[in-house]
């Protein structure tokens, strides 16, 4: 059953919001603690990635962040999202743009739940296999910029 579910929802929902809507924006969290940046593996797909989804109609993408990351590892608090990145890249019909911000001084509490199996801290230098593409792309960035002492956009 849980098989079928995937399928559905890997194939239908994406070919669904690419005929409603062809641009679908996204909020991603880079969130570190202790040098470490949590990446999560998610029930519908493989690989790891960072935390984050879909921006409602007439919602802020730093106020997305926020609320996925509450649903997704259950964020008690946490400093004000900062812009890191913007990325964009074609999805079959749907082009998805993400906005990646950085999330300080976060304090989670993690339960797995239907959609968020597992959680890990992880060396953004060495990202563990499976990690997806843009979570690879963000985290090269973010050691690019420590290593140039290079703020955060």
């Amino acid at each position: 059953m849980l098989t079928l579910y995937r399928f559905l929802y890997i194939w239908t929902v994406p070919l669904l919001r690419a005929l409603l809507s062809p641009v679908e924006l996204g909020a991603v969290a880079i969130v570190e603690q202790e040098g470490k940046v949590v990446l999560l593996r998610q029930s519908y797909t493989i690989g790891w990635h960072l935390p984050g989804g879909g921006v409602n109609r007439c919602e802020h993408p730093a106020a997305a962040v926020q609320r996925e990351l509450r649903e997704e590892i259950g964020l008690i608090e946490a400093g004000d999202p900062s812009l890191f990145m913007v990325s964009s890249r074609r999805a079959g019909l749907a082009t998805n743009v993400n906005v990646v911000y950085r999330v300080p001084n976060a304090r989670f509490a993690f339960r797995p739940n239907w959609e968020i199996r597992e959680v890990m801290l992880a060396d953004p230098a060495a990202p563990p296999d499976g990690t997806t593409g843009l979570a690879r792309i963000v985290l090269a960035e973010l050691v690019r910029r420590r290593g140039a002492d290079v703020p955060a956009a």
